[in-house]
């Protein structure tokens, strides 16, 4: 245990070390960001390549220190944890490693949560302020034009709707521009929306207006309730975590419960080994499928 705790001391003494230093700091963060990159452009797929360079212009993405603590973090996090089951310097270097291997499947998950979220303030603002242009102009591809050059939206969504504009003058007609949209962007609101224009502009309308006030009531509607659901799963979020690394710490109740020369005994059996392993695997899992959960389906409907 003691030279656990000195190997602990070492490495923060290391990290505060060249965070003070800012040369060596630079350098280092430098090392890993150029390390990190490499293997990123190599491996990662075109998607999340699109993603995160969304994420990034949005600034909301890890700067290299914060990627450095979180590295450390997890290291230690998993070195201190599984050397209280196990006491063995070796397992748990082993499982600090395996920590850290997480990492890119977390930032994964964050990407995907942050650009979920941008999309649908895109779409709520695209199918507002739709909806306000129509109401002026009567006519669908006016509003899209009216919208595209009031330069509310950004890309993805600005671009699908240029494509929209060209579409329907190239056809004639606005069926397949919104099935176009319906296709990229698949919220409910987005296809009650088009369906509401598609009758309009193909059956008439005396008076939309107010079908088209019902239609912005009911987004609203959403949009309050999504807002709603992330403060709720933020919450739910912190508590989770906490609730997993208690799981974590329980076995230091077993020691306890047990003393601590009896469960040193029982780390000679192999079975015993075996179990505590298992349980390290099974609560990782549950953290990581806790994780998907709350970083998936985020302004969806």
């Amino acid at each position: 245990m003691t030279f656990m705790i000195f190997i602990i001391i070492l490495v923060v003494a290391v990290f505060v070390i060249l965070y003070r230093n800012n040369s060596n700091t630079n350098n280092v963060y430098k090392f890993i960001n150029t390390k990190f990159n490499f293997v990123y452009e190599k491996y990662a797929p075109y998607s999340f390549k699109v993603i995160r360079a969304k994420v990034k212009e949005l600034g909301q993405e890890y700067t290299t220190r914060q990627y450095a603590v979180q590295i450390l973090t997890f290291a230690l996090g998993a070195g201190v944890v599984t050397y209280l089951y196990f006491f063995n310097i070796i397992i748990s270097i082993i499982y600090a490693f395996l920590a850290v291997s997480v990492i890119p499947y977390l930032t994964y998950l964050r990407c995907k949560r942050l650009y979920s979220e941008f999309i649908f303030e895109q779409i709520q603002v695209y199918t507002t302020n739709t909806i306000m242009e129509f109401a002026t102009t009567q006519s669908f591809v006016k509003a899209l034009e009216g919208v595209y050059e009031s330069d509310v939206l950004e890309d993805p969504v600005k671009s699908d709707v240029k494509t929209m504009i060209d579409m329907a003058y190239e056809n004639g007609t606005i069926d397949q521009s919104l099935d176009y949209m319906n296709s990229r962007y698949d919220f409910y609101i987005v296809r009650n929306m088009h369906q509401l224009f598609l009758q309009i502009t193909n059956e008439g309308s005396r008076d939309a207006g107010e079908s088209l006030e019902n239609m912005s009531q009911d987004i609203d509607m959403l949009v309050e309730s999504v807002y709603r659901d992330r403060i709720d799963r933020a919450g739910f979020h912190k508590k989770f975590l906490q609730f997993g690394i208690i799981l974590y710490l329980m076995v230091m109740l077993v020691q306890f419960m047990l003393g601590q020369e009896t469960y040193n005994e029982m780390l000679e059996i192999w079975y015993v080994n075996l179990l505590l392993h298992g349980i390290i695997w099974i609560n990782t899992y549950f953290l990581l499928s806790g994780e998907k959960y709350y970083n998936e389906d985020v302004g969806a409907e």
